[in-house]
């Protein structure tokens, strides 16, 4: 009997230090990179509102009357925004040209948008555009930039109105 419970904890301690060593090995294997040794990464990233796509109109007196007393608002503006394009052209070719819609069921929320794609490291031209208009025909914002991209960095292509409008970095 006690040869017997010997044998179950060794062959236990066999069995979990082969367990350990296998865990072991695939937490470091198969390697795995992100980025060839040359590359940097372009990454866009951004979430906003587009505009709201009505002006707001003043209710007719008329209007006003066939509405219940407590719903009466002399005001009538739409709830539906713009989609926001965006432009991005790198070294005079255009890499990314896309419209992201606003979320929402009555298309009143904001837009967001992700994309990333590998890149040579060395220098770039960025050109990038913005429009979250749809009423007007050209983008409302516009930023052209150099960047030496190093092997491995991140560029970063944002877009916040409040902090000046395209943001990259």
């Amino acid at each position: 009997m006690a040869t017997d419970k010997i044998l179950r904890w060794a062959g236990q301690a066999v069995l979990y230090a082969l367990f350990a060593l296998a865990i072991g090995y695939f937490s470091s294997r198969p390697l795995y990179r992100h980025l060839e040794d040359d590359q940097g990464l372009l990454r866009m990233s951004f979430k906003h509102p587009g505009q709201v796509l009505a002006d707001c109109r003043k209710r007719t007196p008329e209007e006003l009357a066939k509405v219940p007393a407590n719903m009466r608002q002399e005001m009538d503006c739409a709830r539906a925004r713009s989609a926001v394009r965006v432009r991005l052209a790198m070294d005079g070719e255009v890499v990314l040209d896309r419209i992201y819609p606003p979320a929402g069921l009555s298309r009143d929320g904001a837009a967001s948008g992700y994309w990333r794609v590998p890149i040579r490291a060395g220098e770039h031209r960025f050109h990038v555009q913005f429009s979250d208009d749809e009423r007007e025909q050209d983008f409302g914002f516009e930023r052209e930039q150099r960047i030496q991209v190093r092997p491995g960095q991140v560029v970063l292509v944002d877009f916040a109105p409040d902090r000046g409008g395209i943001q990259i970095r």
